[in-house]
């Protein structure tokens, strides 16, 4: 397989990330343009005296650190994003995934850009991803370097190594990653589950639309294939359920919709 296949055969919102990150940090870590064109630097983004240059707002997200970063942090950055996108179940439905990015996203740039100072946010964005990933299955154990442990030890393992080798400012600033990202599952699955409320940041149907696939069409993930249900035409009944206690072929209720018959042979 070509690289060319290889790219296109991966999941489309990682390979994009992933590939707007090693797109404008390799250059730039390289000499070949300066890196303070793509900062975060809030003072040059909420102006009236000149531009605001709101691609900053999106560019902060895509920056590595230099040297082995450019390696280790695409490759982080791609390996948990993949997970999520093709492996969890909440991300099923088309366009939930650029949903949870846009979301943990905004979050981090209010509090670990805007209010905190910070300029380069791919850090704490790598950590929303590590803090999903780890909530989807807590008790799996998971390789941190040389080292075997609970996945939901995983994002607390990172914030030490950060703390090591950054210092106190970075780590506050990686720790957004799991403030935006524990801030999405208490708004999208424990409130709505256990508190009783209303899912608050379910994806809007503009973006479903965007990232539907036609009708039919299978998405291949980790746990099987998902299928689009075919969309209703005029005067057509709605589709009955598939399964469970509301007519499915697996509890054979869908037998007894179908009326008493007619025996063999008969009037």
């Amino acid at each position: 397989m070509s690289f060319q296949d290889a790219y296109w055969a991966a999941p489309p919102i990682s390979r994009t990330i992933t590939a707007a990150t090693v797109l404008i940090s390799v250059p730039g870590h390289l000499g070949l343009y300066s890196l303070i064109w793509v900062l975060f630097l809030k003072d040059y983004v909420f102006t009236i005296r000149q531009l605001p240059q709101i691609w900053r707002l999106v560019t902060a997200f895509f920056i590595t650190g230099p040297q082995l970063g450019l390696i280790m942090d695409p490759f982080f950055l791609y390996h948990y994003s993949s997970q999520l996108e093709t492996g969890s179940p909440r991300f099923s439905r088309p366009g939930a995934y650029a949903w949870y990015i846009f979301f943990v996203a905004s979050v981090i740039m209010l509090t670990g850009g805007i209010y905190l100072g910070g300029v380069t946010l791919l850090n704490p964005l790598s950590m929303a991803l590590i803090y999903t990933f780890a909530q989807e299955d807590p008790n799996r154990v998971v390789q941190f370097f040389i080292i075997q442990m609970p996945a939901k030890y995983l994002p607390y393992a990172s914030l030490a190594i950060t703390y090591l080798m950054g210092g106190p400012f970075a780590t506050m600033i990686q720790a957004t990653g799991i403030l935006a990202a524990h801030l999405y599952d208490f708004l999208d699955r424990v409130w709505p589950q256990f508190g009783g409320g209303s899912q608050w940041i379910k994806t809007p149907q503009f973006v479903e639309k965007w990232f539907g696939t036609p009708a039919g069409t299978g998405t291949a993930r980790t746990y099987g294939t998902a299928f689009n249900a075919r969309a209703n035409g005029p005067g057509q009944a709605a589709p009955q359920n598939q399964t469970g206690s509301g007519g499915g072929w697996a509890s054979g209720s869908a037998w007894g919709s179908r009326g008493s018959g007619r025996r063999l042979g008969g009037e």
